[in-house]
């Protein structure tokens, strides 16, 4: 449920509703934007008598939700979440573009892919230290080492890091690490959601290959519920009946969970299809639908890469694409 504040209310007329509210025995989610103010009503509100909220002069309308995510929902947050990862804004008319090697592979690796990136106009900087891989025989990553490489590259660019997380039991380690990325094997990974939701730092949510946008926005709810509301979405493709490429870009949830949520969301071409040829067409299609950016994996030889390498394309193909992007990204008006 949620209440909707008339324009212009006095602060000390809004905490005087939330406290008659919250002595029903429930907790109130207080948004203040540019144009409306929102007190979402979160626990049991069966028992609550709307017309007597309703009859407070300061209340516009009350509304019942009836999705099951709150939080995450449009309706409770109408203004769009912003999230601000070491000074640079994922969100508000920005393209942010988070490029590198799907693994971290050693020190001269990822220091010279960051530093080619950089130059090409990456906002971020991601690499896997630990890799879930669909078979066991395959390359794990180099684990705590690999996290050890990224923040030298970091240190070498200045680029704020991302990396993915596989359990609890890593969490202490990834501390000094600018972004936590959930991959789409842990999205409904509940306990590990519900940890990273307390805690101050921005989590990059991937959704599962077979989740639903409801399943996908539940999982966000999870980590947002304990206190944590820096969650950036990200679309990397969805398993369906087609084989021709690795997993289905579903390109058209990028317009309706931005009608369904204030999160910002990116996509991530490279993973969704698994071919690199793929990778400038379906980014230019993310800025088109309204994509907050996009997630390219980079990689200075492909064809030696430990993980992934069919999907990677290299610094000099990434700098050409970044010029062809920036274009459409001003047609958008927005930066990069």
């Amino acid at each position: 449920m949620i209440v909707v504040v008339k324009p212009n209310t006095r602060e000390e007329d809004i905490q005087r509703l939330i406290k008659v509210i919250e002595a029903q025995g429930v907790k109130i989610h207080y948004s203040k934007g540019v144009d409306h103010t929102i007190l979402g009503i979160v626990g049991d509100t069966t028992l609550i008598d709307t017309d007597k909220i309703r009859s407070n002069q300061i209340v516009k309308d009350v509304l019942r939700v009836q999705e099951p995510y709150k939080k995450a929902n449009r309706l409770f947050h109408p203004e769009d979440t912003i999230v601000d990862v070491a000074g640079r804004k994922v969100g508000e008319g920005t393209i942010s573009i988070f490029a590198g090697p799907c693994s971290v592979e050693s020190e001269d690796q990822v220091v010279s892919i960051a530093k080619s990136i950089k130059a090409s106009g990456a906002t971020f900087l991601r690499g896997g230290a630990f890799k879930p891989r669909t078979s066991p025989y395959a390359f794990q990553g180099l684990g705590y080492e690999g996290l050890d490489l990224l923040k030298i590259a970091r240190k070498a660019t200045g680029l704020p890091i991302v990396s993915e997380i596989m359990s609890l039991e890593q969490l202490p380690a990834f501390e000094d690490v600018d972004i936590i990325q959930v991959g789409a094997r842990n999205m409904q990974n509940f306990i590990l959601l519900k940890e990273l939701g307390k805690i101050d730092k921005p989590i990059l949510l991937k959704r599962g290959m077979s989740a639903t946008m409801k399943e996908f926005l539940m999982s966000a709810e999870y980590i947002m519920k304990e206190g944590n509301d820096k969650v950036i979405l990200c679309e990397r493709g969805i398993r369906t009946f087609e084989t021709a490429t690795r997993n289905t870009l579903d390109i058209s949830c990028i317009p309706v969970l931005k009608r369904q949520s204030h999160l910002p969301i990116i996509i991530d071409p490279s993973h969704a299809t698994g071919l690199s040829w793929t990778v400038e067409a379906l980014s230019k299609a993310a800025i088109a639908v309204g994509a907050d950016g996009v997630m390219i994996e980079v990689h200075n030889n492909p064809e030696e890469a430990l993980c992934d390498g069919e999907q990677s394309i290299t610094p000099e193909r990434f700098d050409k694409i970044m010029t062809t992007l920036k274009k459409y990204a001003e047609f958008e008006n927005k930066v990069m």
